[in-house]
């Protein structure tokens, strides 16, 4: 039974979760959309809000932990404007679009963009 365990595993050990989880929110930022899967999907949801949520507060405590999370301030920037974008919002900074499914495995797929 799985009860209580928030993580999805998403078919791969904890390195390689985190590096495509990690590169998939570098793309978001980047590009302000990303297409995946679903369960990739809300995935990048819930780190993206995160990180926003976190530069929303300021300071350079939190620059630090967002350099951590991400593993390089590549990205630094994009997120600091999207928490300004989102001041007065107090959460749902991200939507998930359903798309149609993948041609060869007819995976869901969805559209992650921002608000």
């Amino acid at each position: 039974m799985r009860h209580r365990k928030k993580i999805r595993k998403l078919g791969r050990n904890k390195s390689q979760r985190r590096s495509l989880t990690v590169n998939l929110v570098k793309q978001l930022f980047a590009r302000e959309k990303v297409r995946t899967t679903v369960a990739r999907g809300r995935e990048v949801k819930r780190f993206a809000e995160k990180l926003i949520t976190l530069a929303k507060k300021g300071g350079v405590s939190a620059e630090q932990r967002i350099t951590a999370m991400l593993g390089s301030d590549s990205v630094l920037e994009r997120i600091k404007l999207a928490a300004e974008k989102y001041r007065d919002r107090k959460g749902g900074y991200t939507r998930m679009v359903k798309l149609c499914p993948r041609r060869g495995d007819a995976a869901t797929m969805v559209l992650v963009h921002f608000v």
